[in-house]
């Protein structure tokens, strides 16, 4: 016999089927790319990570975003701060780096004024800083030219697209904010 679902039942259902999804697209980023940190170290050359957003072995480069010229990977993909990192220490492992996958370092770009650097993550892979940030591509980004991440509080603290002054770029108007783990739009 078969019957209908209640008004309760239906958001219930879809909460659930919400959930699988969002266990199933996590466990694949988190297949595709991990990392955690900590200490420090110093230098420059390429970057690189394996998600659709992550850094290839490259120089980085900059683009505007919105109106603000922003360091990205050598794909193209907005490359972000954590404003919880020291110039010595990223605060964001674990499930965190499933979303921002830290940029593999050492790291340089053409033209652009400030410090390259990296640090030595806890799992004694080296993540490239810029003028002491320690520095993220975001997973949301599926494109090159987006920042999404831009604004986000997620994670224990704000994060925000890196411009080439080394600075952190204003968020947008429209950002919203979340707490713990997973995506903020």
């Amino acid at each position: 016999m078969i019957r209908s679902l209640t008004r309760q039942e239906t958001p219930n259902r879809l909460r659930m089927l919400l959930a699988v999804l969002a266990v199933a697209a996590a466990s694949a980023i988190l297949a595709a790319c991990s990392s955690s940190g900590t200490s420090s170290t110093s230098g420059s050359g390429s970057t690189g990570t394996s998600s659709p957003a992550a850094a290839t072995t490259g120089n980085l480069k900059t683009t505007t975003i919105g109106g603000a010229t922003v360091l990205t990977n050598a794909k193209g993909f907005t490359l972000y701060s954590f404003a919880p990192d020291t110039p010595t220490k990223s605060n964001c492992n674990g499930a965190c780096a499933t979303f921002w996958p830290p940029v593999k370092g050492p790291a340089t770009a053409s033209g652009v004024k400030g410090t390259f650097g990296t640090i030595k993550r806890s799992d004694g892979s080296t993540q490239a800083t810029f003028d002491g940030h320690p520095l993220y591509t975001f997973a949301a980004d599926t494109a090159p030219g987006q920042a999404k991440g831009n604004g986000l509080n997620e994670n224990g603290g704000v994060w925000h697209e890196i411009t080439t002054s080394g600075t952190a770029a204003p968020a947008p108007a429209s950002t919203s904010s979340s707490s713990g783990g997973g995506y903020g739009y």
